[in-house]
């Protein structure tokens, strides 16, 4: 499949599913001072959650660009060097709004990874909320952890249970949250043993989906946590990384969302892209800069001295000094690239 297909898949899956399809929401955040960019595809319905607003529907899906580029959620200096970093991705969500909870989502993204996208079960497991001191109050997630095991047939070291740090969503330091289970797939064939608690443990694995059951929000910063008016689920998978799973690639970067791209910055710089290691840092650099740069102009972001506009060009010209100092590219060429996007 292409990530044109998997994305289509994924929305098409949901609408057959009474999901209301709802497009991507602009990279520049509407009424939310807390935010510099879109970083989640669940932004769009924040109000929604908290029961500010309402919808024509219950159900929705969406393919939602977002950036994650400066304040708490920034993964600028990473890009480039990892198979998975970008400034610039598509979250692929399904979102309930007091409608289903906890057992329709699980049993809905099991039925796509295997069915659908025929993910092998044998190299999956998942985590739930295993409770954590710093929530007084939030119970370990039993309920999750019994859907699971009904659903997957998984046997309890299947079905990981972690703390706050890893399986309890927050989209800031207020807002909705709630406690997450995620799916997790083996990237170096067959597992030997299956993930602990023990970080080391999980070297191979990749996150893959994330299922946000949201039953609080937290008001202000610090301040206690109030049960939502009814709960709801907010889900998030990367498409670049599911795309990679789905092609059997083990970078983001070999999919068919950047080959293309990385081909263009190879014939530019006259060099072959994994030939050499720099090389294809840099290569990868300007790659995502040039996705993240294209989507945040095409959004009405240009560069600047301040704010959203500053990270922007930051980005701009971390693309540029990779591609003219470091891959010794001499005409101007994020033009050509952007285009590519």
């Amino acid at each position: 499949m292409t990530a044109a297909e998997v994305r289509r898949a994924f929305l098409e899956f949901f609408r057959e599913r009474n999901h209301e399809i709802v497009a991507s929401s602009s990279l520049v955040p509407a009424n939310d001072p807390t935010l510099l960019f879109t970083n989640a595809g669940m932004n769009q319905f924040k109000d929604v959650f908290t029961g500010l607003e309402q919808r024509p529907y219950k159900r929705a899906t969406s393919s939602q660009k977002c950036v994650r580029a400066g304040g708490k959620h920034n993964d600028l200096d990473e890009v480039g060097k990892t198979p998975r970093h970008h400034t610039f991705f598509e979250m692929l969500g399904n979102f309930s709004f007091g409608d289903y909870f906890k057992e329709d989502a699980i049993t809905w993204a099991w039925e796509l990874l295997t069915k659908v996208y025929q993910i092998d079960a044998s190299r999956m497991c998942v985590t739930i909320f295993g409770g954590d001191p710093s929530l007084d109050g939030v119970s370990p997630d039993d309920e999750a952890r019994a859907i699971w095991k009904r659903v997957t047939g998984f046997s309890d070291d299947r079905v990981i249970g972690l703390g706050a740090k890893d399986n309890f969503w927050q989209m800031g330091d207020t807002g909705p949250m709630g406690p997450c289970t995620e799916i997790h797939y083996f990237m170096d064939g067959k597992p030997s043993a299956w993930p602990t608690q023990d970080p080391a443990s999980w070297k191979g694995w990749l996150e893959i989906w994330n299922n946000v059951f949201m039953q609080f929000e937290r008001r202000i910063a610090g301040g206690p946590l109030f049960p939502l008016p009814a709960p709801s689920v907010d889900t998030g998978a990367g498409l670049e990384r599911v795309t990679s799973v789905v092609q059997g690639v083990k970078s983001n970067y070999d999919t068919d969302l950047f080959t293309g791209i990385l081909k263009l910055a190879a014939e530019l710089s006259g060099k072959q892209y994994g030939a050499d290691v720099d090389a294809d840092t840099s290569m990868r650099v300007i790659a995502d800069h040039a996705r993240c740069s294209a989507f945040l102009i095409a959004d009405g972001v240009f560069p600047d001295k301040t704010g959203r506009e500053y990270v922007l060009r930051r980005i701009f010209r971390r693309a540029v000094r990779h591609g003219g100092k470091l891959l010794g590219i001499k005409q101007p060429f994020m033009h050509e690239v952007c285009a590519r996007v």
